[in-house]
This record gives structure tokens, C-alpha cells and sequence, in this order.
């Protein structure tokens, strides 16, 4: 099988929608954040608490689906706390992004060491197992891509189209939007812009540890110091590949996805004449090709990274 060949096995897709699945969750959550108007590089240390706080939580005798619930309670307190650091006071988004990158990765790594201090590796979790749909699962090809995967990879695609009906067709959508576009006319229709900011940063958070909490239950079953490893930066990216919508930052992370999962293959077809780091690096050479070509006519939303302060014009 030559390197084009692969392109169209099942085995690859299958492992880009699972690759895909902790993005799509991540993505969404820093999209959301940002049509309302706040940049949330805290991502990163979201995944990796989202991450650490549902394996735990399973490890400890919880269900998983309580894990999920765990993962993104934390996620919501870690963006309650970059919401009001960043809205009400006006702090740099940037500054306390990293800053809460950092806060939530250390705390993470303390609390590991803390209730593991002598282990040398982690212990396992029984871990969301394949969930074949009847009938759709039969399909040729797309069957076992899309429709043999876990319960959070259907939740994660089930999101998209949440997220993309609740900011299109409901009036809290709508605010969101606004608020990322003109804070002044939602405060002129009695709504307030604080609290629609901070409650959007919270709900895209708690999304963002979903995304975390995807790696330790379902693509893996223990918990690793390093295991987010950059996907965060890679979801700030793929908001913009998307142009801030739901449907093509999809587009987007399975297009990465396939991307490293096409990289993993050809290492194992070509890695004996080509050094390694050439296959690492290619799905971001890829992407950052896509994210120039997609991203020249996309159009941000307007107050994004604009403070905003009730009754100033």
C-alpha cells in the first residue's frame, strides 16, 4: 500500500474522528468564548485539569458519565475565575489567559503528585468503550468511521449542532453574538453584558475540559503528566480556520485529526528512511496552509479582546 493509498483506508479515519473528538469539544468551547467577545488562552490548563479531574473522579468509584460532569464543573470554576478577571476588571486577556493556563496545569500536576506520591506510572480506569450504532455501524466505510466510536465522540458531534442552534436560533444566542460584536446595543436593550460574557467563558470552559477529560476516558484510561501536549493552541487556531462558526471548525478539526492520523502511518510505512520529526511536524505544516488559505476572509467578531464597562461608549 503506497503513501496515497492510505488516504482512503478505514483504519484512518476511524483514528482521525477519534483524534478529532477531544478537539471538536475544545474548539467549540473557545469559539464560544470568543463570539462573546473573550480570548481564553487558559485552554490549554483547562484540558489538562478537564483531563486529571474526570479520570480521578472514575478512578475514585465514580460513574463515567459523572467523571464528565466533574471534568466540566472544573472547567466551569477555572472559567468563572478567567471571567471575572478579565471582564468586570478589565485584566489582560492574554496575561490571564497564560496565567490561568499555568494556574490550572500546576495545580493539576500538585493534586497528582499529592494523591499519588510514590507511583511510577499511572494507575487505569475502564475507559468509555466503542459504542457501535445498529444498523448505521453496517455501512461500508463510513460505518465503522463515524458510527463505531464512543459515546463522548457522538456527544462531541451532537455538540456541534448544539452549539450552532443555540447561538443562530435562540435569543441567548443572539446575545452571545452581540456582545461579541456591540456590547452597547445589548446593554441598550436592559441586558447585562457581564454577566452573559462571564457566563459564555463558563460554558465554553466547561466544554474545553470535556475535551481534556476525552483523552483520559475514552482515547486512553490513565491520566500522563504531558498528554494534552499543545491540542489547546491547536483549538485557538481552528476557531479562526472556522471563521468563529460551529460547522466549520468540525470541518476543521477532523481535517487536523486526519492529518496527524496520516502522519502516524506513514511513519510506520517510511520512518526507517526519513527521520520521525518530519512526520510530526507535517500535520501542522498541513494545517497552517489550510488556516492561511481559510482564514483570509474570515471576519472576527468586532469587540473581541475590547473591554467593556456599563455605560461607557
Amino acid at each position: 500500500m503506497d503513501a496515497f493509498e492510505i488516504i482512503f483506508t478505514t483504519t484512518l479515519w476511524v483514528a482521525a474522528i477519534r483524534i478529532a473528538s477531544p478537539l471538536i469539544f475544545a474548539t467549540l468551547g473557545e469559539l464560544i468564548c470568543e463570539r462573546a467577545g473573550v480570548l481564553n488562552l487558559g485552554i490549554e490548563g483547562i484540558m489538562v485539569a478537564g483531563s486529571f479531574a474526570g479520570w480521578v473522579t472514575v478512578y475514585a468509584g465514580g460513574d463515567l458519565w459523572l467523571g464528565v460532569l466533574v471534568a466540566a464543573l472544573v472547567g466551569a470554576i477555572f472559567g468563572l475565575l478567567h471571567g471575572v478577571l478579565v471582564v468586570p476588571l478589565g485584566l489582560s486577556q492574554h496575561v490571564t489567559g497564560i496565567g490561568i493556563t499555568l494556574l490550572a496545569s500546576s495545580l493539576t500536576y500538585f493534586v497528582y503528585r499529592l494523591l499519588f506520591p510514590s507511583l511510577t506510572s499511572p494507575p487505569r480506569i475502564t475507559p468509555f468503550k466503542p459504542l457501535p450504532l445498529p444498523g448505521l455501524s453496517q455501512i461500508p466505510f463510513l460505518g465503522e468511521a463515524l458510527f463505531s466510536q464512543t459515546a463522548l465522540t457522538y456527544l462531541a458531534f451532537i455538540a456541534v449542532g448544539v452549539v450552532a442552534y443555540i447561538l443562530y436560533r435562540t435569543p441567548i444566542g443572539l446575545a452571545v453574538r452581540t456582545v461579541g460584536e456591540n456590547p452597547a446595543a445589548v446593554e441598550a436593550q436592559g441586558i447585562d453584558v457581564t454577566w452573559i460574557r462571564i457566563g459564555a467563558v463558563m460554558c465554553g470552559s466547561a466544554l474545553m475540559a470535556v475535551g481534556g477529560a476525552f483523552l483520559t476516558m475514552s482515547a486512553v484510561d490513565a491520566f500522563y503528566i504531558n498528554m494534552v501536549n499543545g491540542r489547546g493552541w491547536i483549538c485557538i487556531a481552528l476557531v479562526v480556520f472556522g471563521s468563529w462558526r460551529p460547522g466549520k471548525a468540525l470541518l476543521g478539526a477532523v481535517l487536523f485529526a486526519a492529518f496527524d492520523a496520516y502522519q502516524i502511518r506513514l511513519q510506520q510505512k517510511y520512518g526507517a528512511a526519513i527521520p520521525y520529526q518530519v512526520f510530526l511536524m507535517l500535520p501542522y505544516i498541513l494545517s497552517i496552509l489550510a488556516l492561511v488559505v481559510m482564514s483570509r476572509r474570515a471576519g472576527y467578531p468586532r469587540a473581541l479582546m475590547v473591554p467593556y464597562r456599563k455605560g461607557e461608549r
